[in-house]
């Protein structure tokens, strides 16, 4: 079986260097993004970094008048981040673990992604870290919660901490300033586990909802659409009667939320599907209607119909255009409001992890970016603030960024690293 692996990798490689030929020159991002014909790969391209890790004091690159430190290290896994009230910060480490490869494909792809250190055997943990001193590092680390199943999403609301794990949402009583809790806690909703597995959480402005960002199984319901039940969505929790259902539908991989001030509205960002080229379809960031449908698995990027799907001519019409495309493969995962002010010569705005491609000819996302906001809206290009986490030569991966918060100085910005198994530190020079 090994071998198998390793044979799939080597062709997948091949495949990738013949594909990087005809790669896009520039990116599908914007408002109005020029989005490249589809092209049926047929075998998937498969390309990854292989994780190196930050050593002998490398550090990601900076945008001008900003600096980097870790803020915590040593982690399992990081993938997200959540600050409490009291400036401690949490910590979900975990990882995806694969069931057995059934196709050669399987087999190439987990190959793959263990070069990456993205699969294996997950920590299934929520650490708390806490900086008693101020001084941006953090020296008081706790064990929060363990014995999960691939925890994610976090989110408290008065003395309620909800955890997303992959199968649900659990909830466990929490007394400001404690540093584990007891108990098994309270499940209260139940998700399909396994394909995206990532079950992000955010709390309505008014503290009387969680929403949970639940992606589907597969690329393009390739088992059919009776186990995507339930996926590619965003789901609503009423905290009051217990009652969820989905709040909006059609979203392949909805992982990361934030809410924008202005209009109130609720925004993700989504990951696309693959096969059809480097750049087509481009993952995006959208605001989220209730009862809007986004046109996953039929259509994207509005009515862009995938002919591979049997499609569903009703729910195609009805498809909404995402607000704003964040180029293709970006793996675009954390997402946070990052108000004026924060770091120096930034205004308003959402910052965006891009985790990176492992499925494009030459890769992209490995990046930290801030897209500015105007009156509710996008209003300009992307800025990066930070990166440097691919070698020149597309072979090393030093580092991948996940999940984002505000720190609790409101000066700052943290970002989990889950090749570097670091949580960096941003503030202004």
């Amino acid at each position: 079986m090994e071998l198998i692996a390793k044979a799939a990798a080597v062709v997948g490689g091949t495949i990738a260097s013949l594909r990087r030929r005809n790669s896009p020159a520039h990116q599908a991002m914007g408002p109005s993004p020029q989005i490249p014909e589809a092209r049926k790969q047929g075998i998937m391209t498969l390309k990854m970094p292989v994780a190196h890790g930050w050593q002998d004091g490398h550090l990601p690159t900076c945008a001008p008048g900003l600096k980097v430190n870790a803020f915590a290290s040593g982690l399992d896994h990081p993938r997200w981040i959540e600050v409490l009230p009291n400036g401690d910060v949490l910590v979900a480490e975990s990882k995806e673990q694969p069931g057995p490869p059934k196709t050669l494909m399987d087999h190439a792809a987990q190959a793959t992604m263990r070069r990456a250190k993205a699969i294996g055997t997950s920590a299934n943990r929520v650490s708390l870290w806490r900086d008693a001193d101020g001084d941006g590092v953090a020296e008081i680390r706790t064990v929060f919660v363990e014995n999960q199943n691939q925890p994610f999403g976090m989110a408290l609301v008065g003395g309620r901490f909800f955890l997303g794990n992959t199968d649900g949402i659990v909830a466990f009583d929490y007394t400001p300033g404690a540093t584990s809790l007891a108990g098994v806690g309270e499940k209260l909703v139940s998700f399909k586990p396994h394909g995206h597995w990532t079950r992000s959480l955010i709390v309505s402005p008014d503290g009387t909802k969680v929403y949970a960002g639940v992606g589907s199984l597969t690329n393009i319901a390739d088992q059919g659409m009776e186990v995507e039940e339930g996926r590619a969505a965003i789901w609503e929790l009423d905290l009051a009667t217990g009652t969820a259902r989905i709040f909006a539908s059609g979203l392949r991989n909805a992982v990361g939320m934030a809410w924008e001030p202005v209009t109130g509205a609720l925004w993700t960002v989504v990951n696309e599907r693959d096969g059809l080229g480097d750049e087509t379809p481009p993952d995006y960031l959208t605001s989220v209607q209730e009862g809007g449908f986004y046109g996953w698995p039929y259509c994207y990027w509005g009515a862009t119909v995938d002919d591979r799907v049997p499609q569903d001519a009703a729910l195609v019409a009805r498809a909404i255009m995402p607000d704003y495309a964040l180029g293709g493969h970006t793996a675009s995962l954390g997402l946070c409001w990052m108000p004026a002010g924060t770091l120096p010569g930034f205004g308003d705005g959402m910052v965006i992890g891009q985790h990176g491609s492992w499925n494009r000819s030459k890769l992209s996302g490995y990046k930290l970016i801030f897209v500015p906001f105007e009156n509710g809206r996008p209003s300009g290009p992307p800025r990066d603030i930070l990166s440097g986490f691919l070698s020149e030569d597309e072979k090393l991966a030093y580092g991948r960024p996940v999940g984002v918060a505000i720190g609790p100085d409101k000066a700052s910005l943290l970002m989990a690293d889950d090749v570097g198994d670091v949580i960096w530190r941003v503030t202004g020079a």
